[in-house]
């Protein structure tokens, strides 16, 4: 029996939590061993003990294909935490007679990989091999506090499953998970102080959420308004000729894309040594030879050369991949694959505003409509007619210098509320996994 230092517990692993009082909390009066590795010391008056002793572990079992259905015949039917929403699981398909059923308030617990993620049941559902469903013996094992408890052994269920041969656990691997349990009245207060900061937690994180969508909002309509309408609000505006566009500055000019770029020669890079560039959420990231995935050169034959100023753009697998930011400005020569449309824009046009232009079609969505119709995947041929707003070189210089500064300012914004939002996570995370190992006494706090 080991007794407290008597030293406040922090449960902030950073100096700063965002929005939320940093708070201090005293440990428990004394401590014993648990004899489990992951939750280390345990209060003297806790247990530590296998959760099939404390709870009814029921794994899903897939009922044969022919009477899954998509037409609500049946019980709800979850296939795993595909199905899974924030707290309550949504069902996609349903089965009359599925073998294994999850009560309402069960918890859902993935044992395939993503290994560990969590749900509450809101009704009864059929469950598939890809889940189980936890009902703690309530006398035993309060059902807010087991799920809370499952969240930090969600580490131990990962570590178990990166070590078999493909990411799962079993049933064995479940019902030997061991926790840590104080009587159940202590579970109650437990679960309700974490019930209240959590909740806390997570309204701050979805206001700074929201507030990074409003910021996003703000760029594009930035974007847009900048591109196709000007900055100087005062000059005199004519039609465009183009319906989703309207009205342009009295001075500028509208051409088809083929008058203004040409689609850049496919021709192999050969064996020269070059970085591979990538397009990732509007970002051309690059990755040595050298480093990509043990490939040889001769590997990348039907990769081609693009040079600093080219824009490259992704538009394959459109009707099924919604994501925008398909548009990307090469800053130094590399190698892209032929999925890649490249331009090369003529020297009247600067490729930064020439990006921006591309960028503000993809995030309202241009793309989509073009040819009549979603295609799966476009290419240049069918873009060529796609109408290009043309001001004067030096004001396409001045739009592009204007939007670098100000989408830089807004970028470094959103990126500041990211991490304060990761922040608040972790915070999060401490927290629970604190209370629900003793590391401290949560009991009298109001």
């Amino acid at each position: 029996m080991g007794r407290s230092t008597g030293n406040i517990y922090s449960v902030s692993k950073r100096q700063d939590t965002p929005g939320v009082e940093r708070r201090r909390f005293h440990p428990y009066p004394q401590y014993k061993d648990s004899g489990v590795e992951w939750l280390g010391k345990i209060p003297t008056h806790w247990k530590a003990r296998h959760l099939k002793y404390l709870s009814r572990i029921i794994m899903g079992q897939s009922p044969p294909s022919d009477i899954v259905n998509t037409l609500g015949e049946g019980r709800p039917f979850l296939q795993g935490n595909a199905d899974f929403g924030a707290e309550h699981p949504t069902a996609r398909t349903f089965c009359p007679y599925p073998p294994k059923v999850a009560a309402p308030e069960d918890i859902l617990i993935s044992v395939r990989a993503p290994v560990g993620a969590i749900n509450s049941a809101d009704r009864e559902y059929g469950i598939g091999r890809g889940l189980c469903a936890i009902r703690p013996f309530i006398r035993q094992l309060g059902r807010r506090y087991c799920s809370y408890l499952l969240q930090v052994a969600r580490s131990q269920l990962d570590s178990i499953a990166k070590g078999s041969t493909y990411d799962a656990v079993s049933a064995d691997d479940v019902s030997c998970l061991m926790l840590s349990v104080p009587s159940i009245e202590e579970q109650h207060r437990i679960s309700h102080f974490l019930d209240r900061e959590t909740a806390k937690i997570d309204a701050l994180i979805e206001k700074k959420e929201r507030l990074i969508k409003l910021l996003q909002e703000k760029r594009t309509a930035l974007i847009t308004q900048a591109v196709t309408k000007g900055i100087d609000l005062t000059v005199s505006m004519k039609d465009s000729g183009v319906e989703w566009i309207e009205r342009i500055p009295g001075s500028w000019r509208v051409c088809p894309l083929f008058a203004a770029a040409r689609e850049k020669e496919k021709r192999n890079y050969g064996n020269q040594v070059q970085n591979v560039l990538s397009l990732s959420y509007g970002k051309i990231i690059d990755k040595d030879v050298s480093d990509n995935f043990g490939l040889l050169p001769e590997s990348f034959e039907t990769y081609q050369i693009v040079s600093k100023g080219n824009i490259i753009l992704r538009l394959t697998d459109l009707q099924n991949d919604k994501r925008s930011l398909r548009v990307g400005l090469v800053r130094h020569q590399g190698i892209i694959t032929s999925a890649y449309i490249c331009l090369d824009f003529f020297r009247d046009i600067d490729p930064s505003y020439a990006f921006y232009l591309l960028h503000a079609y993809d995030i309202t969505k241009v793309f989509y409509g073009l040819g009549g119709g979603v295609r799966q995947t476009m290419k240049f041929e069918d873009l060529k007619w796609l109408p290009i707003l043309m001001p004067s070189a030096a004001e396409q210089q001045v739009i592009a210098s204007f939007l670098d500064r100000e989408a830089t300012k807004i970028d470094a914004l959103i990126s500041r509320i990211r991490e304060a939002i990761t922040s608040l996570k972790e915070y999060r995370t401490a927290l629970i996994f604190a209370a629900v190992t003793g590391k401290m006494d949560v009991r009298e706090v109001q």
